[in-house]
């Protein structure tokens, strides 16, 4: 298992995309990399964690945690066996076109995610 998977971004679950990436751009010198009606990718000039901004469900209310904290790992299968031994139970393993991805909580009921997905850097 990969000791210290990098934390590669944070991601933001929001209502309004587009004012939440102007924020960032304007405020901490973010820039768009990637983005389109679905997901918006946001790095910083300085390096460190990328931003990615997806659409909050009608479910979600402002205030609520609307955060997920994404490694990046090589291979999920093998991370998420060797979490599940140490009692960390990530979820089912998601597959789309050449990565998978599987979600688990922090103690506080955080999101995160482990990924074989790279994103734009």
């Amino acid at each position: 298992m990969e000791r210290s998977p990098p934390l590669v971004a944070i991601i933001l679950y929001v209502h309004n995309m587009p004012a939440v990436s102007l924020f960032y751009q304007t405020y901490f010198g973010f820039r768009e990399e990637g983005a389109d009606s679905d997901v918006i990718h946001l790095t910083s000039l300085s390096g460190g964690c990328a931003v990615t901004i997806l659409k909050a469900s009608k479910g979600h209310r402002s205030g609520q945690s609307l955060v997920k904290l994404f490694f990046a790992v090589q291979y999920v299968e093998a991370f998420k066996q060797e979490s599940d031994e140490r009692v960390l139970q990530f979820v089912l393993i998601h597959r789309g076109e050449g990565y998978a991805f599987a979600n688990a909580r922090d103690p506080a009921k955080n999101l995160i995610q482990i990924s074989s997905r790279r994103l734009p850097s």
